[in-house]
């Protein structure tokens, strides 16, 4: 710390975050303190469009011990030339970071890991979201300190907004010449909310100082490699030791999700599916200079496809305590308010014949496309379910403890062929040509959605197996492994699937075949009848 200069600071919040809160309380504790602070800001457009900054001198010497005199503060912060970035989003401390903001040697920078989706991320088909990997590094490499965690999550938890929680976090920084109380003060002289926001200021403050000691610490014993190894959280332990550290994190959130989904029996399959394609990279990549990507992929996609949405996931989901709570804290329901909630439903004849056996359910199945035939719309049962009440929330539990019915069910065989088909397919990839197999397990990100568009996933992941990974000759398996990537990416870009059909004709691979589509015709109710002719 220079006694010469002012500790700067920058803010950087989203449309109602908050930002303009926590800069007052910054300049209020500054001042009670015995220091003095300026501050000024930059609006900008509120949610995901624009963000606002807020920019904040502080000088390190007490007003007591200057002799009266006064220092000079800046309007604007200098870039390159800050002591400290915090932000409430990944993506936006990335942006300060690219605009110079930030310095490897001087900056301190404190984010969150949490991301709102830019407008472009949500229009993307696909999963459009930015990968956040080059984002944190972006943050280590040009910063002296960082400090990144899910504020987003804290402050939900916490019952309290993201700014009580930046608050802490760079209170726990040490980066302002504060005292914790002098901190607590200004939040409890808030008045409602200040016993959430306490909780939330002293969670982040725990978490920057608990980082910054074992940082201390480690740092003096570990090497660089050591001290970014990502630390697995809820791995069981036989799963640790029989797959790679790189694989664990997704391991971990791919296992919890299985037993969470259907049970023990169900995981120890998702794990079995895993080894297999973990042994076939292995075989093709020993000395792991991929870093067991094609198995890490596999985790994540797997886990997503095995846990496929029905009537009783949904059920279950709708019902779950952590729902309540969600919606409790959305709406920031008081503890005397009464709450409604009410779930509109509309499963068809498809999701209850998914639960039936393969006999049944295709009677059913074939019932409605009789309809449909006709001229009728699809068969489906519009439902108004309050989760609020007894009723509504025992009907919901009740639907949810179907999931022994569910593994019965056709939909769930039907499911389970279509997941091994394509493990083979990254399997004998892998075997083959490491890259193939990486892209093969990159194309379970076609199946998303429900209903239409989840069958068109498939269909689409089944026809690029079919004719791209086995098909289509090719004059290498580099050529083949690109030529997966090119139609996944057709896929995910274009629903109606043009793009994917040509890329599959330049690859000398068929065109999806057409699927048939009944005509419904339908009278206009509005139109005159037309008069008969006198002969």
């Amino acid at each position: 710390m220079n006694p010469q200069k002012p500790i700067t600071l920058l803010i950087c919040a989203l449309g109602g975050e908050g930002g303009g809160v926590l800069t007052e309380w910054l300049v209020d504790i500054a001042l009670a303190s015995g220091y003095a602070a300026q501050s000024t800001s930059i609006p900008g457009v509120a949610q995901r469009t624009g963000a606002t900054t807020y920019y904040l001198e502080v000088f390190p010497v007490p007003l007591a011990e200057l002799q009266g005199k006064r220092p000079v503060f800046s309007l604007n912060p200098v870039p390159g030339a800050l002591d400290g970035i915090v932000s409430s989003e990944l993506l936006e401390t990335a942006r300060q970071i690219g605009n110079g903001m930030s310095s490897p040697l001087r900056t301190l920078v404190i984010s969150s890991s949490s991301r709102t989706l830019t407008t472009a991320e949500r229009m993307e088909p696909g999963d459009g979201r930015t990968d956040p990997a080059p984002l944190l590094e972006v943050v280590r490499t040009q910063s002296r300190e960082h400090h990144v965690f899910d504020m987003g999550e804290m402050a939900r938890t916490s019952g309290t907004v993201v700014s009580a929680v930046m608050l802490g976090a760079i209170a726990g920084s040490g980066l302002l010449p504060f005292a914790r109380q002098a901190y607590e003060s200004v939040i409890r002289h808030g008045g409602k909310g200040a016993e959430a926001s306490l909780r939330g200021f002293a969670q982040a403050f725990e978490q920057v100082g608990t980082q910054r000691a074992q940082t201390a610490l480690v740092t003096s014993l570990l090497s660089e490699e050591e001290l970014l190894a990502p630390v697995p959280k809820g791995l069981e332990t036989d799963l640790s030791e029989n797959f790679p550290p790189q694989v664990h994190d997704m391991l971990a959130l791919g296992h919890a999700r299985m037993l969470d989904y259907q049970g023990r029996d169900y995981a120890d399959l998702y794990v079995r599916r895993l080894s297999q394609v973990l042994s076939a990279e292995q075989l093709a990549d020993p000395a792991a200079a991929q870093g067991y990507a094609t198995t890490r992929e596999m985790a994540r996609w797997l886990a997503l496809w095995m846990a496929f949405d029905d009537i009783v996931r949904v059920a279950d989901l709708k019902s779950s305590a952590s729902r309540w709570q969600r919606v409790h804290g959305e709406v920031k329901a008081g503890a005397g308010d009464l709450l409604q909630v009410y779930d509109h439903f509309k499963p068809g004849a498809a999701e209850f014949a998914a639960l039936l056996p393969a006999g049944l359910a295709a009677r059913v199945t074939r019932w409605d496309r009789q309809r449909v035939a006709k001229g009728k719309v699809p068969w489906a049962l519009p439902l108004k379910v309050g989760t609020h009440s007894v009723f509504g929330m025992l009907s919901l539990r009740l639907l949810a403890s179907l999931k022994w019915l569910r593994v019965r069910g056709s939909r769930f065989a039907t499911e389970q062929a279509l997941i091994e088909q394509w493990l083979a397919g990254v399997v004998r990839g892998t075997q083959t040509h490491w890259q193939l197999g990486h892209e093969i397990a990159l194309c379970g990100r076609l199946i998303k959605g429900y209903g239409s568009t989840n069958e068109r996933g498939k269909d689409n992941l089944m026809h690029v197996l079919e004719h791209l990974a086995t098909g289509a000759p090719f004059a290498s398996n580099e050529l083949r492994a690109a030529a997966i990537a090119q139609a996944r990416e057709a896929a995910l870009a274009d629903e109606a699937g043009k793009a994917l059909d040509q890329t599959l004709v330049s690859h000398g691979a068929p065109a999806r075949p057409v699927k048939a589509q009944p005509i419904r015709w339908i009278q206009n109710p509005h139109r005159k009848p037309r008069a008969a002719k006198s002969t």
